[in-house]
């Protein structure tokens, strides 16, 4: 074979050449020969290592479909596979988990229940016989959408069926949903006559399928769930405690009535009453209430419970944990129920604790009965309003970025609603609305005054509020929800007859709610947005030519000088040039000093 290819031939045709086969005449000298066959084991060693690189990005990487590549068909293995993907966070996931969990919360209060109490489970066999066929298939279900479930890995969604399964075929969770669908019963006939039970019979065979509450895990997830979702969490925590305590006596009810037919019904006092008398005490409402009735007596602890003589230590054994678990509980309901209450009064006492102080302080400085009263009115207000809350501190904990989306969705319509900032810059709205403060006035409280300096700008947001004159009684204009007024003054327009001051008085009708910008908020911001700045204020001047509030003169004067910010602009460039001439010409004298002074010297 050639060493060197023919120049018509296909770069495809080309093919490796032995490294001990000579590629060109030129090389037939012993030394290059000699080196060339040094070099032959490191240039193998490469190519070994490059090759086995080679057929392994060939089996992993991923190649990126082509533009004209076909969508798959949905009955493909790669549609079907990312179908079955179940994202946590979106409402199927939920949903389904609150179908798990109904079956779960089944399974606690009937597999008991059923295995104790035999007319129970002799009342409606066929419907007991289905009803757990369904919860099977659901819990079997659930164990391959738990499969497919999506989970978080460095921040990123991992989708992938095979990094999904080795999840959770890994994790504890896989290991007690085997369990619970463990057939125990399987002896248990499956056909057209249910099996009933008799009382020599208790535990019946429900009690088989005990292993099902193994899955309370999945309950426990779908609380937690609804706990984030829900509206309401300090509710949700207290119907779970409720829940929980619920269970726990129904469960020793059904241990109760258990243990007292082992023993023998009505032997004693003890136990439970002789059901074979008939009587009240052979219905199975009866049974229930008496059992669950004994059962919160013991485990509440409600009332000193006379306890008769005990024939048999199991009983002896049995009360002294109840009496345990009892003690166990009530700390358990103290405890969740105490720091429910807590969170869920803890930011109004905080604000009943600030009225107290501001109360106290009034007291001390001794103000007058009437102001004092109206402090306080205005605290009921905001108490009756529920606005007891600190947003800057409630919000602190969000990121900016979602802080600014919350800010947006409440101010930004108002924001645009004003004529001064309609057609602005997006990126200005979204600064300013972090700007805005919400403040309450009183009734009869004037907000601002004829002949202030304004330094904000208001937005009724509740309430009105009337322009009224110096005497207090005309009213000019009452300004409702929606409303702006103060904004021109915040641009320090030049040449404005008002000279920035409030041309008006403006009191609270009522109680009123307004959002303030202030003049720093504004300004620091428009630093920023220079096209915005200008925008706003010719704006700002046509609204005082339409009013009448403009001076002529000083309006060209303004156009030809421009405004006091870009003159001092201006003048603070024009320094630094002269600046850095009067460097260049220092630097230069300098120079030809030392040149002046060398020569001299060469003289001499």
């Amino acid at each position: 074979m050639s060493a060197k290819s023919n120049p018509s031939t296909k770069p495809s045709d080309h093919k490796l050449v032995p490294f001990n086969e000579k590629r060109d005449p030129e090389l037939n000298s012993e030394s290059q020969t000699a080196e060339n066959d040094a070099k032959v084991p490191k240039l193998r060693l490469t190519v070994a290592l490059l090759q086995n690189f080679y057929n392994w990005t060939k089996k992993t990487t991923y190649v990126a479909p082509s533009a004209t590549a076909t969508t798959p068909k949905w009955w493909s293995r790669q549609a079907l596979l990312h179908a079955i993907v179940v994202d946590p966070s979106n409402s199927f996931q939920y949903g389904w988990i609150a179908i798990t969990s109904i079956a779960i919360l089944y399974n606690m209060i009937f597999i008991l229940g059923r295995a104790t109490f035999w007319q129970l489970q002799n009342a409606i066999p066929t419907i007991w016989l289905y009803l757990d066929g369904i919860t099977d298939i659901i819990y079997y279900l659930d164990s391959v959408i738990h499969a497919h479930e999506a989970y978080l890995e460095d921040g990123l969604m991992v989708k992938e069926i095979r990094k999904l399964h080795h999840n959770y075929f890994h994790s504890r969770n896989f290991t007690m949903d085997v369990l619970s669908l463990i057939p125990l019963n399987l002896d248990l006939p499956f056909s057209s006559n249910p099996v009933t039970c008799a009382s020599s019979d208790v535990p019946c065979y429900v009690i088989l399928r005990i292993n099902r509450l193994l899955k309370l895990h999945r309950f426990n997830e779908f609380l937690t769930k609804m706990e984030t979702r829900t509206a309401y969490p300090n509710l949700l925590q207290i119907a779970n405690v409720v829940l929980y305590i619920l269970l726990i006596i129904h469960w020793n009810s059904c241990f109760y009535f258990w243990l007292s037919n082992h023993i023998g019904f009505g032997t004693d006092e003890w136990v439970f009453p002789n059901v074979t008398q008939g009587g009240k005490a052979a219905r199975l409402g009866y049974q229930y209430s008496y059992c669950v009735y004994w059962s919160t007596l013991i485990l509440t602890r409600i009332s000193e419970v006379t306890l008769p003589d005990f024939r048999s230590d199991i009983e002896h054994i049995f009360v002294v944990v109840e009496l345990f678990g009892g003690v166990i509980i009530f700390a358990i309901i103290v405890g969740n129920v105490g720091s429910v209450v807590i969170n869920m009064t803890e930011t109004k006492t905080e604000f009943q604790n600030t009225m107290d102080s501001i109360k106290e302080y009034l007291k001390f400085q001794k103000v007058s009965k009437d102001l004092e009263k109206r402090v306080i009115t205005w605290f009921d207000y905001l108490m009756s309003r529920k606005q007891m809350f600190n947003e800057d501190k409630v919000l602190t904990t969000l990121p900016q970025k979602l802080r600014m989306e919350i800010a947006m969705s409440l101010h930004l319509g108002t924001l645009k609603r004003i004529e001064m900032f309609q057609d602005c810059d997006p990126g200005l709205l979204t600064e300013l609305v972090l700007k805005l403060r919400l403040q309450v006035f009183s009734p009869g409280d004037y907000i601002c005054l004829k002949g202030d300096v304004g330094k904000e700008m208001y937005i009724v947001r509740r309430g009105a509020v009337s322009v009224v004159a110096d005497d207090g009684k005309t009213i000019y204009v009452t300004l409702k929800s929606g409303s702006v007024f103060g904004e021109i003054s915040l641009l320090n327009i030049v040449g404005s007859k008002t000279g920035n001051r409030r041309t008006a008085n403006v009191r609270s009708v009522g109680y009123s709610d307004l959002f303030i910008l202030s003049k720093d908020d504004l300004w620091a911001t428009l630093r920023e947005y220079p096209e915005a700045q200008t925008a706003l204020t010719n704006r700002g001047k046509a609204m005082l030519i339409k009013s009448g509030l403009l001076q002529e003169s000083d309006s060209k004067m303004d156009k030809e000088l421009g405004t006091q910010e870009e003159r001092v602009e201006s003048l603070e460039l024009m320094i630094k040039t002269l600046d850095i001439r009067l460097n260049r010409l220092s630097n230069q004298y300098s120079r030809t000093q030392q040149k002046c002074k060398t020569r001299l010297e060469n003289v001499g």
